[in-house]
Formats: structure tokens, sequence, C-alpha cells
């Protein structure tokens, strides 16, 4: 099959480098992940993903998938790019409590149907990230994770194009090693369609942001240090130390600021939720209080994450345990008197039913991971050896108080895991030797290699 020949077999576009809308076609929510495919395509349905991994099959192309953006590990150069983001098809099923979602829905798309019917689900920080990739890394949800635990628990169904060019109705009943593979696995065993997932009758927390100033952090921090284990299931919290760019749109306060933002959710009343927050506030006054009862969909108040593309690097590792020394470690990194250039440095409080399997299990890697930390520094390619080095640093300075090289699939950057034994530590050896089992079944020749691999056993 030609790419003309493709053009007839697609509803969608078909472009090639040099086309009108091909830079669009590709391009990523990070701007220093440039995409080079040899071919891009905007696929409207599981028909066209059909007949692009049909031709791939043919010409022996390897297959990238993009929907919003937020995650490009590799350039995709000589491979066939699909993008899902034309895919919007949402169902809500209030009955039975679950939605449908097709692969280029996003997470604010979802939370304004699902609230229709005082519906959540399980979503993330960010409204802007695609729902199903999300999911297929697991998925830790800054409101519901604690009590619920990670979103590709309560993953029903599973609609995935696999290198055969098949469309597979997958189950946990009806191929459980696929079900089990392809929630934690990523993209590394098709191209997922759409995914049906449970919903919560949640419609409204308590939660948001106080921002300290950061000459305060070691204050707040050394209590939040032993507040946050202490929280019931019902809250979340993470931090994030953060000096925040002269941007127009951030409020007086913050603009140009060195802060301490401390990320609160609480799921009961404001009375509660005020009173389990009340240490944190007795430290001292925030310079900005974004506490209060919001809507679900609000969600993303929580972390503030930037809603439109930037350049940037990002690197992720994990705490066994946040000790006075790792504290002291932090600060000195990152606190005051240093002259760290990282927009921020994030470490998000997990346990709960984060630590727990769930009634069907699956490949998600970091059950019983107390901590994630997540450092990312925005800037261009004359400031690349400078932030990948301080990324560097900042891996290097928890090295002490790091879990066993399991990582949270979704925070990897491609800069990480990027040879087969990195990717092997990040899952943990059996767990990764089992999905190397399904890779070789279900894509013996490593079409979708576009990722952090999992190569077939």
């Amino acid at each position: 099959m030609t790419v003309d020949e493709l053009r007839g077999a697609v509803i969608g576009p078909v472009l090639l480098p040099g086309d009108d809308g091909f830079a669009e076609e590709v391009a990523s929510f990070n701007l220093m992940n440039v995409m080079e495919p040899a071919v891009a395509v905007g696929v409207t349905s599981a028909a066209d993903v059909q007949a692009v991994v049909r031709y791939a099959a043919r010409n022996q192309l390897a297959v990238a998938v993009r929907s919003s953006g937020h995650q490009v590990v590799k350039d995709a150069r000589d491979a066939i790019l699909i993008n899902t983001s034309r895919m919007q098809g949402v169902v809500v099923d209030a009955d039975n409590r679950s939605a449908r979602v097709e692969a280029g829905v996003d997470w604010a798309t979802t939370m304004a149907e699902t609230a229709k019917f005082g519906l959540a689900p399980l979503s993330g920080s960010a409204a802007t990230v695609s729902v199903i990739g999300y999911t297929l890394g697991g998925g830790q949800g800054p409101v519901l994770g604690r009590s619920h635990g990670y979103a590709a628990d309560h993953v029903r169904r599973i609609e995935v194009v696999t290198a055969d060019g098949e469309l597979r109705q997958v189950t946990a009943g009806g191929e459980p090693d696929l079900f089990w593979a392809l929630l934690g696995g990523k993209g590394n065993f098709g191209v997922v369609t759409a995914i049906e997932f449970a919903l919560f009758p949640v419609t409204e927390f308590y939660g948001g942001g106080l921002h300290f100033a950061g000459e305060q952090m070691e204050d707040v921090l050394r209590v939040w240090r032993t507040w946050a284990p202490e929280l019931p299931e019902q809250a979340t919290t993470s931090v994030a130390v953060q000096r925040l760019p002269p941007l127009p749109e951030l409020p007086e306060p913050l603009r140009g600021a060195f802060v301490l933002h401390v990320r609160f959710a609480y799921l009961g009343t404001a009375e509660e939720g005020e009173r389990l927050l009340a240490p944190i506030r007795a430290v001292t006054r925030p310079l900005v209080d974004g506490v209060r009862m919001l809507p679900y969909a609000d969600s993303p108040l929580i972390h503030l994450d930037p809603p439109t593309p930037l350049p940037y690097y990002d690197r992720t590792t994990t705490l066994r345990e946040f000790t006075p020394e790792a504290l002291d470690a932090l600060l000195e990194f990152a606190g005051p008197a240093s002259d760290n250039p990282l927009l921020s440095i994030e470490i998000r409080a997990l346990g709960g039913a984060f630590d727990r399997e769930p009634e069907v299990p699956n490949a998600v890697p970091t059950r019983g991971v107390p901590y994630v930390v997540f450092g990312i520094g925005v800037g261009g390619p004359d400031q690349a050896d400078l932030l990948r080095g301080s990324l560097e640093r900042l891996v290097h300075t928890f090295e002490p108080w790091t879990v066993d090289g399991r990582r949270m699939v979704n925070f990897l950057s491609k800069d990480e895991a990027t040879t087969p034994e990195q990717v092997r530590l990040a899952y943990g050896a059996e767990r990764y030797d089992r999905l190397a089992r399904v890779k070789r079944r279900f894509d013996p020749e490593n079409m979708f290699r576009v990722n952090h691999n999992i190569r077939p056993a």
C-alpha cells in the first residue's frame, strides 16, 4: 500500500513532512520534544487506526501515537504517527456509573460531561491531558486517588487495535493478560481507541492550594513532612518548590516569586477539611490562599499546571520516606540560599488506596511507593545543559532515600528509561518479564516501540 492508497483508506488527513498542517499534526505539549515522523495521520475512528496499522505492518514501520502530546519520548523518525485528537466521543452511563471515551478526549471534556450526572472520574492534575494516555500509564489523581487508587484500577473495557490490525474488545474476563498489560504498560501493546471506566458520585471537594513565601519553606515543610502521612485516605496532598516566571497572567504576589505551593484536597465537609489543614495554616500566613469548596470539575485548580505548550526538561524519582535528612537535602538543593534554576520541584504523597492491589490486578508498578518527586525546568536549547544538569543533581540528591528503581510511568521523560535495562528497572523485574511475554504474543515485531519500550521476550 502506498501513501496515496492510505489516503484513500482513511477519512482523516495523511500528511508528509512539508505538507500544510504537518507541523500542527505532530506538535507536542513540550516544545523541546519535536516529532519527525515519516508520515502523520489524523485518525477519526477505529477503522482509520486499523488501516494505518496495517499500512505500517506492510511497510515495516514503527507506529507512534499522539493525543494531547503531553508525553513524547522519542522523535518518531522514520515512523508513522497516529494523531487521535479528532476522536472525541464521550458517552456517560449514569445508571452504571461509567463512561466510555475515545482516544482524543481530555479530562476537561470528560469532567464537563460526567458533572451533568453528579459523577466524577479518577482524573489527573491537568485538564488538558489525554484520558487514555493518562490511564494507560496508571493515572495518579489529586482528589480521588488515595481513597480509590489509580485510574487504571477502575477500567472495565479497552478497545485496542493490535499489531495485526485487529480491533479487540479487551476485558479482564475475555483477554486477561492483555488487559493486565495495557493498564500500566502505556502504549506498548497497541493503539487504544476507547476505554470504559467507572465513575464516582462526587460533585465537590474541599481543597486548592496555599502559596507560601519561599523563605518559609523550611518551616512549612517540617510540619508537612509529618502531617501528610497521618492524613485520612479521603485527603490528598503534595508540595512544590517553585520559582515562578514574571508572567502577567500570574497574580501579583506570585509573579516572578519564589514560593512553596502546598496542595490539598479532602472528600468531606469544609469544616472537617479546615480542621485537617489547620496545622499547615498555623505555620505562617500564605501569600495566596486558594483553598475552599470547589466543584469537582475545578480540580485542576489544585496544581495549576500550565495549560499551554512550553519548552521544558523534566525528571522523576521516588522516596521511600521523607526524612529530616531528605528535607535538609532538598533545602540545600532548592532552598532560599540556592541558585536552583528549576521552575518546580514537586513531591506527591501517595499511600492509601495507591498501595492496594485492585480487584482486577494490572501492571502499574508503583504500589507501595510513598512519594513521587517530579522536577521540571523551563527553557530552550540554550539552557538545555543547565537544566538537564540540575535535574540530574536533583535525582542524585534524593538517591539515599529512593525506592528500588520503580517509577511512575506517566512521569518518565524522554531522558529517562532510555535502555531496556532501565525500563526493566522502572517496572521491576518480575512485572517487566511478564509484560515482555505479553508483548511477544501481541506485538512480536515490536511495532509499538516509539515509547519507553518493552521489548518482546
